[in-house]
């Protein structure tokens, strides 16, 4: 019984060092956010459930967990349901990963994540929250139950004023959506300034079953994307924008984030010597560390 390690196959140009991954809930996410990728794993479909085995296991795995590695938390469904209000199953789990002095990333789209900061400074954190866009009509279409963007914008600011580091994560890059270069400086020149460390930018992987779904929430848009990705690539699962396509998106915004003094990092596009930091963040975390592993 130990914390599981995070998977990501090389095929899916991940280039993440060793860290674990703890899912503190399954099902699908309250969110709801239009582009969820989790759906394509079966754990992660249906109603949001706790996890409540793990309070009764996650001081065993974290004995058994020999190596440091950064816990990541989570990468499928969000930890900070709402919920997480009533259950408090993440706080628990991170509280005992952080007396085991395991290195923390916490990767969230809720403004509750605040409430835990008091264990943030019990080890290395790295709290990572998406923001995909400052435009509340754009958020309510693609995420349409996730906190706005000014309370995670908040949340990352009190946080970062805490002294705990905080990485935006502008992901998914929706293309015809939110990769308006515009929108992209107004949205970073703002993390900048409220302390954030990092951006990371993913393009959309739109997974099985999402084109059919758009149709029926916003048959315009469907019709933009399904062109936009019509010559990209079905790659474990996932359908990728054109490679040519990835690379234009990341040549306009990579030099915005690096004008504004902030770290950048692109999460599974195949152009990893762009990034200047690792993508999710645990270089902040991992401190002397990255190089022994």
């Amino acid at each position: 019984m130990k914390i599981p390690i995070f998977k990501s196959a090389n095929k899916s140009f991940c280039t993440c060092l060793p860290k674990y991954s703890l899912n503190t809930y399954i099902g699908r996410c309250a969110h709801d956010c239009l582009y969820c990728y989790a759906t394509k794993f079966p754990s992660f479909t249906g109603p949001v459930r706790p996890r409540f085995g793990l309070l009764q296991d996650i001081e065993k795995m974290a004995q058994n967990s020999r190596e440091k590695y950064p816990v990541m938390v989570s990468d499928c469904t969000d930890p900070y349901q709402p919920l997480e209000r009533e259950y408090k199953i993440t706080r628990r789990c991170i509280k005992i990963l952080a007396d085991y002095r395991f290195p923390l990333l916490i990767v969230t789209k809720s403004d509750l994540v605040k409430r835990d900061v008091e264990i943030f400074h019990l080890t290395p954190t790295v709290v990572a929250i998406t923001v995909t866009t400052q435009r509340k009509d754009l958020a309510s279409l693609i995420e349409p139950n996730a906190p706005d963007p000014e309370r995670r914008i908040s949340a990352l600011q009190e946080i970062a004023s805490q002294g705990i580091p905080t990485v935006a994560r502008v992901d998914p890059i929706i293309p015809t959506i939110n990769d308006n270069e515009a929108d992209f400086e107004e949205l970073v020149s703002t993390l900048a300034a409220i302390g954030v460390k990092q951006v990371t930018i993913s393009t959309l992987k739109p997974v099985r079953g999402f084109f059919n779904k758009l149709m029926n929430v916003d048959p315009e848009l469907h019709k933009k994307l399904w062109k936009e990705y019509s010559n990209g690539s079905w790659i474990l699962g996932y359908k990728y924008l054109n490679e040519a396509k990835r690379w234009k998106i990341l040549e306009k915004l990579r030099p915005i984030v690096l004008k504004h003094g902030l770290t950048f990092a692109s999460c599974r596009e195949g152009f990893s010597d762009l990034n200047t930091a690792l993508c999710d963040g645990t270089e902040i975390c991992r401190g002397s560390r990255k190089s022994s592993i």
